[in-house]
């Protein structure tokens, strides 16, 4: 037969869009033609892939070769097309059944042996063809990682004689048996090294419980990067639909095959990273910060030093949970339910109101400092906490509770919210906020005076009524009490 069709899969984002590898061989000078929109490393597989069918003693056809990549108007870029490329060849020159190809999708890149090379983005294709209902061919070194997707025949291909055997019923292959990815957890560091800071711990925990945004403003040395970098152990652990979103990131970003279960993801980019670094960019769009600390922190240490153009990019995806790239040719969708802890300094120098140290900062320049952060963007932390110097002690030993016990008070508080409202209390929208927040008539009018008095907008008003549901919890109360609202007006910024 002189016409192959070979399934496959294209990488747009953390999506996987199908792409048909069409092969015709025609009477004519030999050649090999790709059409498709295939880009450089693409066109570039017809090299590989002669050498490959050749060094595996198969036969390459001395034809006119005409080879489609559809839908024709998707880029496709990468080597992972390798492998239906050459199994088309080999199907429609009657050295494979063609039939039994329609039950399978391939991946995988060719080295000139014959070999098969591990590619990028291999759980997101998983998810597609378990959903189409079509087995997977990967290279072995990404069988585990597709493997997470349950239910998904996988066959874990180390050659392309392998896979040309088990198609010819000469050496069949057996699914491949998943060993399961590690559960290897990396410990967190621990609460209970942070000295005393009670009311910053209070806020940590709040924002953990909640999955509220926090800031922390104070001097230098005060414990604030130490607090931030406390709060994943807080955290609870991924439930598996969360974990195969964290995975699929990472697939589709380029560290390599998973070898290990994914935790919550702690991101601390540092204050010269530009726009595209945070929210993701490029001709061929790849995730940013945001969407690699997805279900996780991002932590933004020295928020003012950051461009304030680079900082304003956050406004969306924070109320939003997902950022769109959009290009000339691409529009792209990843994810971004992240939570945000910053630092900062109160003034340039960094002691305004310290009583140890003397600020030379001008008001001027405070006021200069402070400008580079928007109301509106200031408007979207829930938490705002003053970190004040306390005593100098030298001791070694570690103060306070550890995170462990405190991460069990807050994944109490998550069970509460799931069964009640099925997500966080951060990310209750208006229905739910009527549903689960609602207040009697005397706290009403008292939140409304002091909403006034302090000049809340409306978005840091519900913000702040989260917050007190979120203490409405932890306390184990049905009702947000008039205590709630108080201590949460107390995290809202003045002035």
């Amino acid at each position: 037969m002189a016409l192959a069709l070979v399934h496959s899969r294209a990488q747009i984002g953390v999506q996987a869009p199908a792409v048909s590898v069409e092969t015709h061989l025609a009477n004519g000078l030999p050649t090999l033609t790709l059409v498709g929109l295939p880009e450089t490393t693409v066109k570039e597989s017809k090299d590989r892939v002669r050498s490959a069918i050749v060094n595996s003693g198969l036969d390459y056809p001395a034809r006119r070769i005409t080879q489609s990549l559809a839908p024709a108007d998707l880029p496709k870029d990468g080597g992972r097309y390798d492998l239906a490329i050459a199994l088309g060849i080999l199907a429609a020159s009657g050295q494979v059944p063609a039939a039994a190809l329609s039950e399978f999708e391939c991946l995988g890149e060719l080295a000139l042996s014959g070999a098969l090379r591990a590619v990028q983005g291999v759980l997101p294709a998983a998810l597609a063809a378990r959903k189409a209902g079509r087995a997977l061919v990967v290279p072995r070194e990404n069988a585990e990682e597709a493997c997470l997707a349950s239910g998904l025949a996988v066959y874990a291909v180390g050659h392309l004689l392998e896979l040309v055997g088990h198609l010819t019923g000469q050496s069949p292959l057996a699914p491949y048996a998943a060993n399961g990815l590690l559960l290897n957890p990396q410990p967190y560091p621990d609460l209970s090294d942070v000295q005393g800071q009670i009311a910053a711990k209070r806020a940590l925990m709040i924002a953990a419980a909640g999955a509220h945004n926090l800031l922390f403003t104070g001097p230098p040395g005060t414990g604030k990067t130490l607090l931030a970098s406390r709060l994943p152990g807080l955290l609870p652990a991924l439930d598996e639909h969360e974990a195969l979103e964290v995975a699929a990131i990472r697939s589709v970003s380029g560290h390599g095959p998973l070898d290990s279960w994914p935790q919550r993801p702690f991101r601390h980019p540092h204050h010269s990273a530009s726009g595209p670094a945070l929210v993701g960019g490029g001709s061929r769009p790849q995730p940013g910060e945001i969407t690699l600390a997805h279900h996780g922190v991002l932590f933004l240490d020295e928020l003012p030093e950051f461009e304030r153009r680079v900082l304003e990019v956050l406004r969306e995806p924070l109320e939003s949970g997902e950022i769109v790239i959009a290009r000339a040719r691409d529009r792209v969708r990843f994810p971004a339910r992240f939570q945000l802890v910053a630092a900062m300094n109160p003034c340039p120098c960094g002691y305004l109101g310290d009583p140890s140290a003397q600020c030379r900062c001008s008001s001027e320049q405070i006021q200069r400092y402070r400008n580079k952060l928007s109301g509106p963007l200031l408007d979207r932390i829930d938490l705002h906490l003053t970190v004040a110097r306390e005593s100098t002690t030298l001791s070694n030993a570690p103060s306070g509770e550890a995170s462990a016990c405190i991460a069990q008070v807050v994944a109490s508080a998550r069970e509460l919210q799931q069964r009640r409202q099925g997500c966080a209390n951060a990310f209750l929208d208006m229905q739910g906020l009527h549903a689960h927040c609602s207040l009697n008539t005397a706290d009403q009018a008292w939140l409304e005076n002091a909403c006034e008095r302090l000049n809340l907008s409306l978005r840091a008003a519900h913000r702040l009524l989260k917050v007190a549901r979120t203490l409405a919890d932890l306390d184990g109360a049905g009702a947000i009490a008039k205590s709630h609202l108080a201590e949460a007006l107390q995290y809202r910024p003045v002035g």
